[in-house]
């Protein structure tokens, strides 16, 4: 059994944090971004090597079916066999010299080597040198040395790291290519998307503010996809050279978000730009009372408060006080004042009944159109977990309808791909309430995201955007 021993060694050195987060996120289950962000709190690091702490910590864990598949082709013991911080320790010497190429392979294996000694396993620092040195002569003469079962789904799921039953639930929606390209796109680091903030600045006004801090920052476009007809590959086009009104990417590093030009002006919040776009399709207007049903941490509350110039009022409903005051912190730095907070359960909110004129259900979900940003959701959600979160779903809109004014609209929306939480969800409740039907979005750009049924998907690799389905429901009376 391995000693603590961490405390002997730097704490400012990069690998050690990264060991010691995913420690945390192994042991005693912790979120990726919590453990993270606990080890970062205190350290003194530079961008570049807060940089490799993350890189390490989330790719570790978005890997880790296809790192214990090569301990478990190139180690004398299994890798549920291995003590649990020696696995964890091995991730991270494999996870840099197959994914880390700027990381020279001596570099990657002498340091994995140190944080071995350094954390309990002197005895053994010869094993990971001999183990990882292997891999890396295997890796220098062969196109890739990871041995792969010949079906589909198994290969899929060992080669991009997925669970089984996910990969099975793409095939049968995307078939064998798309599937592939998703796995891809999933894997990659993800960007980071801001939406800024129109009743305190312009756009320009922040790109100036980011590229006097010597940050690459893009405007995004809408995208739709297009097939090239000569080998069928996807590719992403560009479909309107107008840009999402209040969104910016940033492309690289970023160092501490907090320390960012304008954050604590409050003149932008970070968003993914599909998450933008829920907003839109709800398309509340000044004076409006609208209510967010699921609402912390507030990106979506506070959008809406945006889009109606700060007019009205805005309703955020949300069981978890303690998530809640992510709402009002939102609110105050960006210094919205039609936010109103109100704590409870979206299911039994009887004095909302017909008090809206638009209500948002951004509902509790599998998450799976986001898993390069949340890469430990692949491993805690289970096919069971989904059954759970379909019946809360659908319980969820059945009372969030009855918040809806005649006239009024409801927006219904997932950062997830499956169907069952999807189309299954808003079909079902169409059957059983002849007076809603959906309504195409009113905003034209999200014309681009429209499917024939009249929802909209963006889907990940396509749209270069976090996976999302949404669709607008009007009561007719």
């Amino acid at each position: 059994m391995s000693q603590d021993k961490s405390s002997t060694f730097d704490k400012q050195n990069p690998r050690q944090l990264a060991f010691l987060a995913l420690r945390d996120i192994h042991r005693r289950g912790a979120f990726a971004d919590i453990a993270l962000n606990r080890v970062l709190h205190n350290a003194q690091l530079t961008g570049a090597d807060r940089g490799l702490v993350t890189e390490l910590v989330y790719g570790s864990v978005r890997r880790q079916r296809t790192l214990d598949a090569l301990l478990d082709q190139l180690g004398k013991k299994k890798a549920n066999q291995q003590p649990p911080d020696l696995r964890t320790i091995l991730h991270l010497g494999l996870y840099q010299l197959r994914y880390q190429g700027r990381i020279p392979a001596s570099a990657a294996v002498n340091t994995t080597v140190d944080l071995a000694k350094n954390n309990g396993f002197k005895g053994l620092a010869g094993v990971v040198n001999g183990l990882l040195r292997n891999y890396a002569r295997l890796a220098a003469n062969s196109p890739d040395p990871l041995e792969l079962p010949a079906g589909d789904m198994e290969r899929l799921g060992i080669l991009h790291s997925f669970p089984d039953w996910m990969i099975e639930l793409w095939l049968q929606q995307l078939g064998l290519e798309e599937t592939e390209q998703l796995c891809q796109w999933f894997n990659q680091s993800p960007t980071i998307d801001l939406r800024i903030n129109p009743l305190k600045v312009s756009i320009e006004e922040v790109e100036a503010g980011m590229q006097s801090a010597e940050l690459a920052i893009q405007r995004v476009p809408t995208l739709v996809s297009h097939q090239d007809e000569g080998n069928g590959e996807i590719i992403p086009m560009f479909s309107n050279p107008a840009q999402l009104p209040q969104a910016l990417r940033i492309v690289g590093g970023v160092g501490a978000i907090q320390e960012l030009p304008g954050f604590k002006e409050g003149w932008w919040t970070v968003q993914d730009c599909s998450a933008q776009l829920v907003s839109y399709l709800l398309d509340p207007q000044p004076g409006d009372v609208v209510i967010d049903a699921c609402a912390a941490p507030g990106g979506k509350t506070t959008h809406i408060a945006e889009l109606m110039a700060d007019q009205g009022k805005i309703w955020a409903c949300d069981r978890s006080a303690s998530r809640l005051k992510k709402v009002q912190q939102n609110a105050q730095r960006l210094e919205l004042q039609s936010i109103q907070i109100s704590t409870g359960d979206s299911r039994d909110c009887p004095e909302f009944t017909n008090v809206a004129n638009a209500v948002l259900l951004d509902a509790p979900c599998s998450g799976n159109g986001t898993l390069h940003r949340r890469p430990d959701i692949r491993w805690r959600m289970t096919p069971e977990k989904v059954q759970e979160l379909t019946v809360l779903q659908k319980e969820l809109l059945e009372h969030t309808a009855t918040w809806v004014k005649p006239g009024g609209v409801l927006v219904y929306a997932t950062c997830t791909l499956n169907p069952q939480e999807n189309e299954a969800v808003i079909q079902w409740f169409l059957e059983g309430h002849s007076q809603w039907q959906i309504e195409p979005p009113t905003v034209s750009f999200l014309k681009e995201f429209s499917t024939p049924e009249g929802w909209l998907k963006v889907v990940p690799y396509r749209d270069q955007m976090d996976g999302f389905f949404m669709v607008r429901l009007k009561r007719m009376i």
